[in-house]
């Protein structure tokens, strides 16, 4: 008989609709996977177990007024959501990972959250994340690292890593996460997760953290590009005071309707070379690109294999916008001793840097969007590179005790991801192989502003084509 953790989201939502599994029942089941597992894990920080079974009790009343009475129900109705601990929810703990807001509590709920909520999932805790969200680790201060399901002396990645860790190990259905640099598609290639980092603008960063720099936005971590859609759906819309608002899709149209369509025949540029000076491509994340571009090539479409060169220039500029937000931060002065070496390196330097060069930074992020709008998307459709330059990483790699010497090895871990940031593009990290070691290694697409469709199409296409995969980790 197959667990309910086993079924994926859209076919959790699918029993719910019809009466064949409970809210209720479905919450439970990943309450006691929680207790049972999470000591091993590590992915949450607050369990919201009676916040969770409350909701869950009237999405059950929701669904069994819908069957009495032949009304639709909100796709993801009744499903398991985890939500990253850099959001707020209300009057539940909000820790940002870090030991300044150990005890704090969330007053509201951020905007994502209400739209969750309105689209009927069930929010069952909060998931890990380094201090402020800082690092592409999961690792802070305020208890135990995360642990990789599919190897516990390994590093889920982050800064999601909370959420990527809690879906691998069927700890949720789903889960919410957010990316400046990279931060749900690293811990979905080192997770063997499908994890969508959509256009800027896509999903509200309201009402507390706009985000001035435009890195960061909230996404989904999932098993399948189906799942992932549906909870973009979810998430996805303008909310009142954003800054940036993405193009909607046509209306009646949905993200989880373009994960069965067909793609066409697409142009795709790939580009294989780490876009750091000095990063190197691990043979296993070189496989796994040849792997995805001879799936692509299979499929009828056309690649094209382009290099382009490091820039040293627009590896400094990420660090100095970086440093700022970092910086931006609010903390008492008594309390700054309370951080970690790493957020204290980035917010030194963050506050040393004039309004001037901010401002030139943000300029030439801007810059380099266009370029792709103007000479990349003007010949091609999407772009493939790997997600990562090496597989994932031992637990307390990154953390040295030299902060400088860390950001430089983290840069070259994950030299792909924050090109998607910069520009505002939507990037899918996609599972499409595993290493010897049986460790994920992930690949990933990208696409103009505004068309998380073709990228949806495209992912559902390789995914399909990569064939249904049997691997699970240990703890599964």
């Amino acid at each position: 008989m197959t667990d309910l953790h086993e079924l994926t989201a859209v076919e959790q939502a699918a029993a719910v609709r019809s009466g064949a599994v409970s809210p209720v029942e479905l919450t439970e089941h990943y309450l006691s996977r929680i207790d049972r597992l999470d000591a091993t894990v590590g992915a949450y920080t607050t369990v919201m177990a009676e916040q969770a079974l409350a909701a869950a009790a009237r999405a059950e009343r929701e669904a069994a007024a819908a069957r009495r009475d032949g009304t639709a129900l909100p796709p993801l109705h009744g499903v398991t959501v985890a939500v990253k601990d850099l959001v707020q929810v209300e009057d539940v703990r909000w820790t940002l990972g870090s030991k300044v807001h150990t005890d704090q509590v969330a007053d509201a709920d951020d905007h994502v959250v209400t739209r969750l909520r309105e689209a009927g999932t069930v929010l069952i805790g909060k998931t890990n994340t380094p201090e402020f969200a800082l690092p592409c680790y999961t690792e802070n201060e305020i208890g135990p690292p995360t642990r990789n399901p599919w190897d516990l002396d390994r590093s889920p990645g982050g800064s999601s890593g909370g959420s990527a860790a809690a879906v691998a190990a069927g700890l949720a259905a789903l889960a919410h996460g957010t990316d400046a640099g990279g931060s749900i598609r690293i811990p979905a290639s080192a997770c063997g997760l499908v994890g969508l980092k959509p256009s800027r603008g896509r999903i509200s960063n309201g009402p507390l953290d706009h985000d001035i720099t435009g890195l960061s936005v909230h996404g989904p971590l999932a098993r399948t590009v189906a799942d992932a859609a549906a909870l973009l759906d979810a998430m996805a819309g303008v909310m009142p005071g954003d800054a940036y608002t993405a193009p909607a899709l046509p209306h009646g149209e949905t993200f989880l309707d373009q994960a069965g369509r067909d793609p066409g025949t697409l142009r795709i540029a790939a580009l294989p070379g780490p876009m750091v000076p000095g990063a190197v491509l691990h043979p296993d994340c070189a496989e796994a690109y040849r792997r995805a571009t001879a799936l692509l090539e299979a499929a009828g479409h056309t690649v094209t294999e382009i290099e382009m060169p490091p820039d040293p220039d627009l590896v400094d500029t990420f660090q100095l916008v970086w440093s700022v937000a970092a910086a931006g931060r609010q903390v008492e002065e008594e309390e700054e001793p309370l951080l970690t070496p790493f957020t204290r390196h980035l917010r030194e330097r963050g506050r040393t840097t004039g309004g001037l060069d901010l401002a030139g930074g943000l300029a030439a992020f801007r810059g380099v969007g266009q370029l792709f709008a103007d000479l990349f998307f003007s010949a091609y459709d999407a772009v493939l590179t790997p997600t990562l330059a090496q597989p994932p990483a031992l637990t307390g790699a990154f953390c040295t005790g030299d902060p400088a010497a860390d950001y430089a090895a983290m840069s070259n871990f994950m030299p792909y991801t924050p090109l998607y940031n910069i520009t505002g593009l939507p990037a899918v990290s996609l599972p499409l192989h595993w290493n010897a070691e049986g460790l994920p290694i992930g690949v990933m697409l990208g696409t103009r502003y505004g068309d998380e469709a073709t990228l949806i199409v495209l992912a559902a296409q390789l995914e399909a084509a990569a064939g249904p995969s049997d691997r699970r980790p240990g703890l599964w």
